[in-house]
């Protein structure tokens, strides 16, 4: 009869995956300045180079880029009504590389092919492995990372398809850092501009750094973000069947707490001004509207990249905290993560030499 046919999705359940899909995801994106300026009222970063057309151009940018972490959202976004739209936890990060900048008027697509499927013990959801590759408007690849994400099964006790858990790299080596950044002029970058006087080798490894300012989450601005992304995850939006959730209430996307912490970690790190790989990430605790978010930085290794004298790598670890000062440093008690920490990231920045 007519009108019977269903035109709407309710989103891939465990068992629709299949190792090897590749999904194209809907929609492309068209990166506006009003998605940055936007951007930078969520969450305030100051980098230079982000900021300032006259100061990324004078080093040797063809124009301000993007801010790498909304690169990222964007392209995560376009992968959640394929991917993690029935997910009960979003788990992690590998692989991630920033390998193009992205500027105002690009447009970005994504699709995602899937590596790897585990059920649960549990037989009522099971971890989707997925490789998203984030292009612009000339088919260029400007990111490219692994999540892994535990999605529900539509029928619990269904058996996946096949089993696979892919390997990933621990870290993403030096050698495929810098391909995201140009060559940079280092006599026209200016420190007092920049908001910093520290370069990369001002760092020691073992170093930590209490960012000090905090951020308090308000219900708006998380759900505005997320839909800036296009996020659909209806954990994020939707305050009525969020009650009959564990938390009885909304959570927080885990890529605003990400920038939240990125944002705060520019006092201690200004001059860190571009990500080039994320080597791995876990969202520990849940954030709620109303958690005021804290962060610090461990450096893990410092390195020179191959053929560059204008910049060298950090390897740092960002941890993220609620309600939580981290002039301590907490993160774990024993094996187990410390109350109040919720980011644990790993990430390669550069900064000039």
């Amino acid at each position: 009869m007519p009108g019977t046919t269903a035109k709407t999705s309710s989103g891939r359940f465990f068992e629709d995956f299949h190792l090897g899909d590749v999904i194209v995801h809907a929609t492309p994106r068209t990166v506006t300045a009003g998605d940055v300026a936007l951007y930078t009222a969520l969450y305030g970063p100051r980098f230079a180079v982000q900021s300032s057309e006259a100061f990324a151009q004078a080093i040797g940018y063809p124009a301000a880029p993007v801010d790498d972490l909304l690169v990222f959202h964007i392209v995560f976004g376009k992968t959640v009504p394929d991917v993690s739209l029935n997910a009960v936890a979003n788990l992690g990060y590998a692989d991630g590389r920033f390998l193009k900048p992205v500027f105002v008027g690009d447009t970005m697509t994504t699709t995602s092919e899937v590596i790897g499927l585990k059920q649960t013990s549990a037989g009522d959801a099971g971890i989707v492995y997925v490789r998203s590759i984030g292009r612009n408007q000339k088919s260029e690849i400007v990111l490219s990372y692994a999540r892994w994400v535990l999605v529900r099964k539509r029928r619990p006790g269904t058996p996946a398809h096949a089993e696979q858990v892919p390997e990933l790299a621990k870290a993403v080596l030096v050698e495929e850092l810098g391909e995201g950044c140009p060559p940079l002029d280092l006599a026209a970058y200016d420190d007092a501009l920049a908001g910093s006087r520290f370069r990369w080798g001002d760092y020691a490894v073992g170093e930590r750094i209490d960012h000090v300012d905090g951020m308090t989450v308000e219900e708006a601005e998380h759900q505005l973000a997320t839909r800036l992304y296009q996020n659909t995850a209806r954990v994020h939006f939707d305050a009525h069947a969020a009650q009959g959730s564990r938390f009885g209430k909304r959570l927080i996307y885990g890529g605003h707490v990400i920038s939240l912490a990125r944002a705060l970690s520019f006092n201690g790190l200004g001059n860190a001004f571009h990500i080039a790989a994320i080597n791995g990430g876990r969202h520990v605790a849940p954030l709620f509207a109303g958690d005021t978010v804290y962060a610090w930085s461990e450096v893990l290794a410092c390195a020179e990249i191959p053929e560059r004298s204008d910049v060298g790598a950090l390897r740092l670890r960002l941890v993220a905290t609620k309600n939580l000062p981290c002039d301590a440093h907490p993160l774990k008690e024993g094996e187990q993560y410390a109350p109040g920490v919720v980011l644990d990231f790993d990430y390669w920045a550069l900064l000039p030499r």
